[in-house]
């Protein structure tokens, strides 16, 4: 048998677990503006703190991502 290499999980590399990293790129672009945008206006600092921590879990989710890519 013969294995096609547009196939994902062909030549060792694992299958793709989770979110697409596209679509983690914009929830942290988007966590990251609501950060900065509740952090001007004046929304209580618990809004503002929460949306920092979600922005930090999407970035370890992608730094993850990229070394299981690697």
């Amino acid at each position: 048998m013969t294995s096609d290499p547009a196939t994902p999980g062909t030549h060792g590399e694992a299958p793709a677990r989770g979110l697409p990293r596209p679509l983690l790129w914009v929830l942290l672009v988007v966590a990251v503006a609501a950060n900065g945008i509740s952090s001007l206006s004046s929304l209580p600092v618990a809004v503002g703190a929460t949306f920092g921590v979600i922005a930090l879990a999407l970035g370890a989710l992608l730094v993850r991502d990229h070394y299981r890519r690697r």
